[in-house]
């Protein structure tokens, strides 16, 4: 259970958003001054949106559905953060606005003010930290290698002189670097712009190999049409916890996005919307069967979610 401290300091702000002022400090501190709203929740109170990034292709994160509409798991805390955000505020009238962002673009765009939440598979890491705020974790994944099966490959080394696509601006890109760099492996790096390339790419013989996160790789092989010619090698090349980005320096709008994963972990929906994208059949009718990790669950625990 979260502590008693943490459900007055929410609901004291959030009754302050109800009367269009805060007045508890911690949360009050910004160019706008006391007793005003600041942050993302003056610009959502003021535009009566609130602009969500979405990512087309990372399955089943975040990525479009036969309608064109933005689907996922990350989607669905983002939906419950918009929940939260409009109680805070005290009206119902606040609205949805989605927008495609990429590798390199997510970040940005938070920062520039484009988006105010960012539903994807970021990473948290100590330089993005620099720039952004990052949620609690959704999910604990880490860089692998998707490979044809036809390959042979049993292991990164048995890349070396080879090809590996990745998407620009990620973690993936970063853990392929380093350890190309370490091991002096001459894998040429080949940037692709999204995960569906990158799949084609190892598909049609362009690249040896995508490194990706490892529910990704899994996912879009699970949802390709020729999904038995490929299969994920088992080293780890990183280690990659997963967040909602939003704007740093912007307390009032965190408390929100904390109080919506306690509330969630309480009542253990996030295990609920864990297990619908990762353990029960996707919209396309296939099943993923990735288990929660005992380091999310230990994560989920430790924001309330009870014990089984």
């Amino acid at each position: 259970m979260r502590s008693t401290a943490s459900r007055i300091t929410f609901t004291a702000v959030a009754a302050c958003f109800l009367a269009g002022s805060v007045i508890d400090a911690p949360f009050a501190q910004d160019a706008v001054g006391v007793n005003q709203l600041a942050g993302t929740l003056k610009k959502i109170k003021a535009t009566h949106t609130i602009v969500i990034g979405y990512r087309a292709a990372s399955l089943p994160f975040s990525y479009l559905n036969a309608a064109g509409q933005p689907i996922g798991y990350s989607i669905d805390i983002c939906q419950e953060i918009v929940k939260d955000a409009r109680a805070a505020l005290g009206t119902e009238t606040i609205q949805v606005q989605y927008l495609p962002v990429d590798t390199r673009s997510r970040i940005p765009s938070v920062v520039d003010g484009t988006i105010d939440l960012e539903c994807g598979t970021t990473t948290n890491t100590t330089e993005r930290q620099k720039q952004v705020s990052f949620s609690p974790v959704i999910f604990v994944s880490g860089t692998k290698l998707a490979v044809k099966r036809s390959s042979k490959f049993k292991s990164y080394r048995d890349l070396k002189g080879r090809t590996v696509a990745v998407t620009p601006a990620s973690t993936n890109e970063a853990a392929v670097e380093a350890l190309n760099a370490s091991e002096r492996l001459g894998i040429t790096i080949q940037v692709v712009p999204d995960n569906n390339q990158a799949l084609e790419a190892v598909g049609i013989d362009k690249a040896d190999a995508w490194a990706g996160d490892d529910a990704v790789l899994f996912a879009a092989i699970t949802e390709s049409s020729n999904r038995r010619d490929f299969m994920v090698l088992d080293d780890f090349l990183s280690y990659d916890p997963y967040g909602i980005m939003y704007r740093k320096n912007d307390p009032e709008f965190g408390a929100v996005v904390r109080h919506t994963f306690e509330r969630l972990a309480e009542t253990r929906e996030l295990a609920r919307i864990y297990e619908q994208w990762f353990q029960r059949k996707l919209p396309s009718g296939r099943t993923l069967g990735i288990a929660m990790s005992p380091q999310l669950e230990s994560i989920f625990e430790s924001l309330g979610q009870p014990t089984e």
